[in-house]
């Protein structure tokens, strides 16, 4: 399996939506929301791509100054190609893209809290999001 990493490809809506409902992220997300989705993707100042091919397979999407911090909003790999390394690369891509100064945030998926431990992120207990 030969997949590809980039941060120089800007998705369009609809390549970003199917990659979230393959990897079931789209349970979580606005999908069928398509200005929402458009200005999630217009506002992220990092975006890393995982293609195999022509295929997109997954997507890190970011907010980050650069500097002191970089909340990562989704991280989506299609189902078919979980457990290859692909998630943990698309974080390592965020990171060095965001800069090593930069502390990587997120707020886990509950399908996902057993993941991030093992790709080297620690849990952190305090946490506060409005309610919607």
């Amino acid at each position: 399996m030969d997949i590809q990493y980039r941060n120089d490809y800007a998705l369009n809506p609809s390549q970003f939506v199917d990659i979230l409902r393959r990897s079931t992220l789209g349970q979580r997300r606005p999908i069928d929301n398509p200005e929402r989705i458009e200005k999630m993707l217009k506002h992220a100042n990092v975006l890393i791509t995982a293609w195999e091919g022509d295929k997109l397979v997954g997507v890190s999407r970011a907010l980050t100054d650069f500097s002191f911090c970089c909340y990562l909003s989704d991280l989506a790999v299609d189902e078919a190609y979980q457990r290859r390394g692909i998630g943990k690369r698309l974080i390592e891509e965020t990171k060095k893209t965001a800069g090593n100064d930069a502390k990587l945030i997120l707020l886990a998926a509950p399908a996902a809290v057993d993941y991030y431990p093992k790709v080297g992120l620690q849990k952190f207990p305090h946490c506060y999001t409005s309610v919607e």
